[in-house]
C-alpha cells in the first residue's frame, strides 16, 4: 500500500511540475509552487522524514509562496510570450546530468538497510548516549538541537539572508516606481 502512495504523490509532483512549466498566468505558477511543496511534505512525511517534511511545509508552501505572491504584486501578472529558439542544447544537456544522476544512484546502498556505513557507529552511540550528554529525552530532537547545532544554525543563516535579499529587492522596486509616480 506504502508503494501505491509514493507513485501517487510522485505522479502528482511530475504533473505539478509540467503544469507549472506550460501556464503563463503567474499567479496560478506561484500556487501550483506551493501546491509542489506541500506535495514533496507529503512525500517526506511517508519517507519518514517528519523534520524535513516541517521544513519543506513551511518553508517551501509558506514563506516561499509569500515571497512570490509579494513580487507578483510588483510585476506583471503574465508572462511574456518567449522568443522562439532552438531547445536542443539545453535538452541535450539536462539529458546527459540526468544520465550522470542515475548513473550515480547505482552505487547507493538501498534505502533503510541496516548494513548502511551510517549505522555502524554514530546511531547507536546518540541513540544510548544522548539522553545523558544533551539531557534531552527526544533523540531526534537532540541530534538536531546540539549535535548538529551548527548545521541548523547555518539553515537558519541561509533562510534569513534569503528574507533579507527579498526585502531590499521589493524595497528597491517600491522606490523606483514612487519616483515614477511622482509629479515633474
Amino acid at each position: 500500500m506504502e508503494v501505491l502512495v509514493d507513485i501517487f504523490l510522485l505522479t502528482l509532483l511530475v504533473v505539478t511540475a509540467v503544469a507549472a512549466i506550460r501556464l503563463r498566468d503567474l499567479f496560478a505558477v506561484v500556487m501550483l509552487f506551493g501546491i509542489y511543496s506541500l506535495v514533496s511534505a507529503s512525500l517526506f512525511v511517508v519517507l519518514d522524514a517528519v523534520d524535513v517534511a516541517f521544513t519543506e511545509a513551511s518553508v517551501g508552501a509558506g514563506v516561499a509562496t509569500v515571497f512570490m505572491l509579494g513580487t507578483l504584486a510588483l510585476t506583471t501578472s503574465r508572462e511574456k510570450t518567449p522568443v522562439a529558439h532552438q531547445p536542443l542544447l539545453p535538452l541535450l544537456v539536462v539529458t546527459i546530468t540526468g544520465l550522470a544522476l542515475v548513473y550515480g544512484t547505482w552505487d547507493i546502498p538501498r534505502y533503510g538497510d541496516p548494513a548502511n556505513p551510517i549505522h555502524h557507529h554514530l546511531v547507536q552511540r546518540f541513540i544510548e548516549d544522548s539522553p545523558r550528554e544533551i539531557g534531552i529525552p527526544n533523540v531526534v530532537t537532540s541530534v538536531l538541537a546540539s549535535y548538529r547545532g551548527y548545521d541548523t544554525l547555518g539553515e537558519t543563516t541561509v533562510v534569513f539572508t534569503a528574507a533579507i535579499g527579498v526585502l531590499v529587492l521589493v524595497g528597491g522596486a517600491r522606490r523606483r516606481r514612487s519616483r515614477k509616480d511622482e509629479p515633474k
